[in-house]
């Protein structure tokens, strides 16, 4: 018998995308799955376009007053059935054997979550890039993210157990409670990596990261800071480092993001 996906949908005035989102989760070969759709007070027209699916595998929740990210995926994780929980961003798509390509993830407990690879879409240029050129890395992989973090949230299912045992995210953040989730896994697990594309990204000009460079470089500084003198950070504080200062660079300087994705 085929294990239950929760699927959580966190959306805030997502209207101009939404419908291509939730049509690809209805599109699912894998059919064992709920929907947990949790409205952050939205004030457009998400809520119509969310209920316009009949479908009762759709569960629409709406939240009680605006909260960050990743407050808002904590509420919506309490809702979760699932003995797995997947995370689609509202203005990305999954392919259709997204959920069915997890066979072996599903069957092995070694595995802490599993993730993909994926095509951002560069919704200007209308251009598809693959976001990782090289292999996926899979097992221990806490090293191989700290060089470069090839970790796209709506790419990945994660175990229930495994949210529960790190205390679900960090709700102070607010851009990099993804990644600081995943780490925390890493520490503690294997990851499963399929190496096929399953999904698209979507970069827009209202990308939340993309207008919040400032905001990224403080959370990452924050992280770095915080981080316990175990044998995982200090092997790779180096690396952690560079990357903070790149941010910092960054939040100052915009074009080096811009560079930096001309060269993908």
């Amino acid at each position: 018998m085929s294990q239950l996906v929760s699927i959580v949908v966190n959306c805030y005035n997502g209207e101009k995308y939404l419908k291509k989102t939730l049509e690809s989760i209805k599109a699912q070969k894998y059919k064992n799955w709920e929907l947990i759709f949790w409205d952050n007070q939205s004030e457009d027209n998400s809520k119509k376009i969310f209920h316009s699916f009949k479908d009762t595998r759709f569960n629409y929740y709406c939240s009680e007053k605006h909260t960050t990210l990743y407050e808002a995926r904590n509420l919506a994780c309490q809702k979760c059935n699932g003995k797995f929980i997947a995370f689609l961003d509202c203005d990305d798509w999954w392919y259709d054997n997204f959920l069915s390509a997890r066979k072996i993830f599903f069957e092995d407990e070694k595995y802490k979550f599993s993730y993909s690879n994926c095509f951002l879409y560069f919704e200007k240029s209308n251009k598809y890039v693959l976001h990782s050129k090289t292999f996926l890395p899979y097992g221990k992989i806490y090293d191989l993210l700290a060089k470069d973090y090839v970790v796209r949230i709506s790419s990945t299912i994660i175990r229930k157990n495994s949210l529960k045992e790190i205390n679900y995210f960090d709700p102070k953040f607010n851009i990099i409670g993804d990644f600081d989730a995943i780490m925390k896994f890493c520490k503690e697990g294997d990851a499963h990596a399929i190496q096929d594309p399953l999904l698209c990204v979507r970069i827009h000009g209202k990308n939340f990261l993309d207008v919040n460079r400032k905001m990224f470089f403080k959370e990452y500084k924050e992280w770095f800071l915080s981080q316990p003198n175990d044998k995982f950070f200090n092997k790779n504080k180096f690396l952690f480092l560079k990357k903070l200062i790149y941010l910092f660079l960054v939040s100052l300087f915009p074009k080096f993001l811009k560079d930096f994705f001309k060269k993908k």
